[in-house]
């Protein structure tokens, strides 16, 4: 995987020469990840940023803490690995001593996204007239999948089946929330140690965490309410949402199922069918050279059609951050190409008594789509066994 890493990292020294931007920095963690190879786990949240310095003409940089500098220097393919420690000047020392070769030159930096700590001290050492937001640069770069990246989401995807499969087992009447989140929780992680081998993956944790989206009950009309203590009951529909939750080698999927306790009211059926309904057609919009806002407008037709007014995109960008560029909604007109990925919703919201929702993930290809999530869309009304 090195040389993928350094391969990416050689392009994006081209497209800054190309641009006329001497240096970039950088300072999102997927960023880091992307182009270094190395991610750490306490990173600026806890004050301490791991900084990529890529130049247009020399071998990049990487400013981590001291206290991750070993595991950093096992993960990454960069040599110039340069440590700090807590307290005094910590990393901007070493990020002023590396700025001051580039006086008065275009310095890159990613604007929307890097984290205010750095962004702060940078324009400290950069006048403003010579920053730069590579955010568009890097965003193209990263927006078309390699194979290698296709695999590793396809593996993903596998997760997150195993996932779903371990929730739908679990649910019951009587069965508490957070219990089909244990369950979906321990499957993931099993399923993704299968794919994990010692000594290359030794840095990489199969671990399935974070907080459940998951509703039931009348409660599915709000969104994205977390896993409680609450206990089914028959009739419940139950909605289950894998967003955020899903991260395999640091690549994130959206993956949402809908199910029913025993038994399911017409009136839910036809709006989760809807939902069905819609996703279906925007699916089947999807190609190389197809606007993102036409399928959007495939899903919202299906809507109109059965007299609901559309209530969020249809679908957006996945990789190794949570939203990548582009996203499918109304007025973005960037065209589909072979490699982009994308989650691709269907869901509608009755306020106050219901939500019925679906959602997948999607590979683009030559010719249409592959799915990345496997796993059957037909409504489930799950039976006592």
């Amino acid at each position: 995987m090195n040389k993928c890493y350094s391969s990416r990292t050689k392009l994006l020294q081209r497209t800054l020469d190309e641009h006329d931007i001497s240096v970039a920095v950088i300072a999102d963690p997927d960023s880091v990840a992307y182009f270094g190879g190395y991610w750490n786990y306490l990173g600026v949240e806890f004050g301490r940023p791991t900084l990529l310095v890529i130049p247009r003409d020399r071998e990049p940089i990487l400013l981590t803490p001291l206290m991750e500098s070993e595991m950093c220097a096992r993960m990454t393919w960069i040599g110039d690995i340069r440590p700090w420690s807590d307290g005094g000047d910590e990393w901007r020392l070493p990020l002023a001593e590396i700025l001051t070769q580039w006086p008065s030159s275009s310095v890159g930096i990613e604007t929307r996204i890097m984290p205010s700590l750095v962004a702060t001290y940078v324009k400290t050492r950069v006048q403003s007239s010579d920053l730069v937001d590579i955010a568009p640069l890097i965003s193209a770069q990263r927006m078309i999948k390699s194979t290698d990246e296709i695999s590793i989401m396809r593996q993903a995807g596998e997760v997150a089946a195993a996932m779903m499969d371990a929730a739908r087992q679990t649910i019951a009447v009587g069965v508490p929330e957070y219990e089909i989140t244990l369950a979906a929780m321990v499957a993931g992680t099993r399923k993704a140690a299968e794919y994990l081998r010692e000594p290359d993956d030794r840095f990489v944790s199969p671990i399935i965490q974070n907080i459940q989206i998951l509703q039931s009950g009348t409660d599915t009309c709000m969104v994205h309410r977390r896993t409680s203590t609450r206990r089914l009951e028959r009739g419940d529909p139950v909605y289950l949402c894998f967003c955020g939750m899903v991260s395999f080698r640091g690549y994130k999927l959206g993956f949402d199922r809908e199910f029913y306790v025993e038994d399911a009211r017409d009136d839910q059926i036809a709006v989760h069918q809807v939902a069905i309904a819609a996703q279906r057609a925007a699916l089947a919009a999807i190609r190389p050279g197809v606007r993102c806002e036409e399928i959007n407008a495939a899903a919202e037709a299906v809507y109109l059609d059965a007299g609901y007014s559309p209530g969020y995109r249809t679908g957006r960008s996945i990789g190794l951050s949570l939203l990548e560029a582009p996203e499918i909604k109304r007025g973005e007109r960037m065209e589909l190409r072979a490699g982009m990925t994308f989650a691709v919703d269907g869901g509608l919201t009755v306020p106050g008594q219901f939500g019925g929702r679906i959602g997948d993930s999607i590979v683009v290809t030559d010719d249409g789509f592959d799915y990345l999530t496997q796993y059957p869309s037909e409504i489930g009304i799950l039976k006592s066994r």
